[in-house]
């Protein structure tokens, strides 16, 4: 009896170690294919990533439509306004130097230069009224307008504009799917022959990680 009692034990503590053993086996395996998952969409990610910055000075000049048959030309890295009585236009000229195509989502308009400043929450932000798409590579333009006279931000918008003074944009954009959302900030300081010379300041990544902080 106690030698059929010992079998009895050595085969049910075979039978623990066996589940064990496949237990860490499964765990690693499930974890090893979870990890391989974030990596396989991180990289698909990655190749959906759009990023804008200022256009370059060489690029050409573009012809922006606003409401109510108004253009203006933006030269090649660089931000143009008029301003009326009616109206306050704005627009710069940027490049997607990202793996995405762009879609601006929004902006936000900063009257004075404050790089340090952090930027708004993504829904204080003017969304566009028109869909504005740029290609991996290209150049397009981020616009913007003010068309309140009694408000308080056209009278602000104006008096800086008009004066040549610097200022700072913050544009909201994700990829083409809607994820990836990406807040970037350009300055603007003043071109001798009129207008704004532009130059990207901070990235904010909505999203995803920051790059800043890992």
């Amino acid at each position: 009896m106690p030698l059929a009692a010992d079998w009895v034990t050595i085969s049910a503590l075979a039978t623990a170690a066996g589940t064990l053993v496949l237990a860490v086996a499964t765990f690693s395996s499930v974890r090893s294919a979870n990890r391989a998952a974030r990596v396989a969409e991180r990289s698909l990610l990655a190749g959906l990533r759009p990023l804008l910055v200022p256009s370059r000075l060489e690029d050409p000049a573009q012809k922006v439509f606003f409401l109510g048959e108004r253009h203006l030309f933006v030269p090649g890295g660089s931000a143009t306004a008029e301003c009326t009585d009616e109206a306050v236009l704005i627009a710069a000229s940027i490049r997607n130097a990202g793996s995405g195509i762009a879609v601006l989502q929004g902006w936000h308009f900063h009257p004075e230069l404050e790089p340090r400043a952090e930027h708004p929450p993504p829904e204080e932000f003017t969304r566009l009224t028109r869909d504005i798409f740029i290609a991996v590579g290209e150049i397009g333009f981020w616009q913007g307008s003010f068309r309140d006279p009694s408000s308080d931000a056209f009278a602000v918008a104006r008096r800086v504009l008009e004066s040549g003074g610097p200022w700072m944009i913050d544009v909201l954009y994700s990829d083409a799917e809607g994820g990836q959302r990406v807040i970037s900030r350009y300055s603007m300081t003043a071109r001798e022959d009129g207008g704004w010379l532009a130059a990207a300041g901070r990235h904010w990544s909505i999203d995803g990680v920051d790059p800043r902080y890992g």
